[in-house]
């Protein structure tokens, strides 16, 4: 009898080491910080949300146990609701829904669940106490294509193919304008709207437009700006800078893609990751420049050889001064397309 009391003690201890290990173990594992991701377009669409989700990878690579995330794609703001609820009921930290289109959803939600974070943007407005927007300041990647396609053009027409006149988008563009005019002002540009983030075959469609009116030189903003890369591949001596690096590594893009600047997420997600460990909810604009390590710029190794040495100092001046300087491209919002 002492003998199975004996072994009935052992099991019951056992059992308790046991037990309290998982639950030690379920301690820890939950205090990592659980982001969530709603994307519009696809996790690899070579421009706005794959650099969003590549940001999230560095980011977990940097932060280990401290984070883990997961991610919903092709999710328009009507249906995005349910699953961005989902993850808070799956208790999530933050959600972070990439686009301006999803401020309301976000806003909402952020009244109704008010012990949870969101996240969207790209937008300077702080729409509530746990709600993170992020602001990239895009006038100065725009530039540093800008100066690259005035210097390159033979034909002297630039095309430049947008999604919507707003947000960082139009910061692009206009910063790209101001790149173009301060090398050469003579150059003709010819601006064009999709209306849409994610149209490619429009996008597609006023490239060629832009194409056959003289252009030689193009860019593009957004994910639908594939579209328009895509077009230039299809036109002798056509020439592309890339608002994303992933556009260098395309098929389209190792033949025609100069250089390009991407938004590098993965240091606004780890400092919205160390805000929440401190306790910091929500009730901050992220600015995003090359100043705080917000851009990364680069060439395409394969054609870098074709710039001109002069062509190549301007840029990494104009990216020198960009580096050592948060306050950016102060005139971007004077620029009117009506004048070019």
């Amino acid at each position: 009898m002492k003998k199975l009391l004996t072994i009935l003690l052992v099991v019951c201890l056992t059992s308790m080491l046991f037990a309290g290990g998982a639950s030690e173990s379920a301690e820890k594992k939950s205090s990592a910080v659980k982001i969530a991701l709603i994307v519009e377009n696809t996790i690899d669409d070579k421009g706005w949300c794959q650099s969003m989700y590549d940001g999230l990878v560095e980011a977990k690579a940097i932060l280990g146990d401290r984070m883990e995330f997961d991610y919903s794609e092709k999710m328009k703001p009507v249906d995005a609701g349910s699953i961005a609820r989902q993850y808070v009921a799956d208790g999530y930290d933050l959600i972070v829904a990439h686009g301006a289109q999803y401020k309301n959803m976000i806003t909402e939600l952020a009244a109704e669940y008010p012990d949870v974070s969101f996240a969207f943007g790209t937008s300077a407005e702080v729409v509530g106490s746990n709600v993170f927007t992020y602001m990239p300041e895009s006038e100065e990647t725009g530039y540093l294509s800008g100066l690259i396609a005035g210097l390159v053009t033979k034909s002297n027409v630039i095309g430049l193919v947008g999604p919507v006149d707003g947000g960082d988008s139009a910061r692009y563009n206009r910063g790209f304008v101001l790149g173009v005019k301060d090398v050469n002002p003579s150059a003709k540009i010819l601006v064009a709207h999709t209306g849409s983030f994610s149209d490619f075959v429009k996008a597609g469609e006023l490239a060629a437009t832009q194409i056959k009116s003289g252009a030689d030189v193009l860019t593009g903003s957004s994910q639908q700006a594939i579209g328009a890369l895509r077009a230039c591949a299809e036109y002798d001596g056509v020439m592309w800078l890339g608002q994303d690096l992933a556009q260098l590594t395309t098929a389209e893009g190792q033949a025609r893609c100069i250089a390009a600047s991407s938004y590098n997420y993965s240091a606004v997600i780890v400092g919205l990751v160390e805000n929440l460990e401190k306790g910091v909810k929500g009730g901050v604009c992220v600015p995003m420049n090359f100043n705080n390590d917000g851009f990364v710029f680069d060439y395409n190794s394969a054609l870098k050889a074709n710039l001109s040495s002069d062509i190549v100092s301007k840029v990494d001046q104009a990216l020198a001064e960009f580096k050592k300087s948060a306050d950016g491209l102060a005139d971007w919002a004077s620029v009117s397309y009506d004048s070019l």
